[in-house]
């Protein structure tokens, strides 16, 4: 069985924000991909984590946990945003291996439920030690999205051109041509 259409105006971003942006405004009000299993589950297949997590309540309460916590880190301060975090990594870990094709790692979770929430946690911690400079909350007027800014320059300031960029020039444009 196929999850319905992902409703979120932006996706593809690396699963910590992309987690972090299964809330986003909408015509003023705030909508949340995870306000139900039906939700996760379009949010796991749209991340390809549907055949390796269940979109069951337990799944759903851990993701929402990971995702508070996620909150947190980006918006506050990372000395109380650490702990929610490490609680989340501290059900599950990276467990090393050698293949047939050499060096592999994998994630492990002593309760399958909480995979999806390790993984975002874990996603956190990769784009902190990438360049955590280039981790932007969107600078578009009541927009709540977050994005990782891959623009050459790291100058990148709304979550996409089309929606947010373009009403914040035609803003600015429309406040110019009212002056003259």
């Amino acid at each position: 069985m196929s999850a319905a259409r992902d409703p979120r105006p932006l996706t593809g971003e690396p699963l910590a924000l992309d987690l972090l942006n299964t809330r986003w405004n909408q015509e003023g009000v705030t909508r949340d991909l995870l306000d139900d299993t039906e939700g996760l589950a379009v949010w796991l297949e749209s991340n390809g984590l549907t055949g390796r997590h269940r979109a069951d309540e337990a799944a759903l309460r851990h993701l929402r946990e990971a995702r508070d916590a996620l909150a947190a880190a980006v918006h506050g301060s990372p000395r109380q945003a650490a702990p929610l975090v490490d609680a989340v990594l501290a059900h599950g870990r990276i467990r090393a291996r050698l293949t047939a094709d050499g060096p592999a790692e994998e994630p492990e979770f002593a309760d399958p439920d909480r995979g999806p929430a390790w993984l975002a946690a874990r996603s956190y911690l990769q784009l902190l030690e990438r360049a955590p400079e280039r981790i932007r909350s969107c600078a578009g007027g009541g927009c709540i999205l977050h994005f990782f800014d891959t623009s050459r320059n790291g100058t990148r300031r709304w979550c996409s051109m089309a929606s947010c960029g373009n009403r914040a020039k035609a803003s600015r444009h429309y406040a110019r041509s009212k002056k003259s």
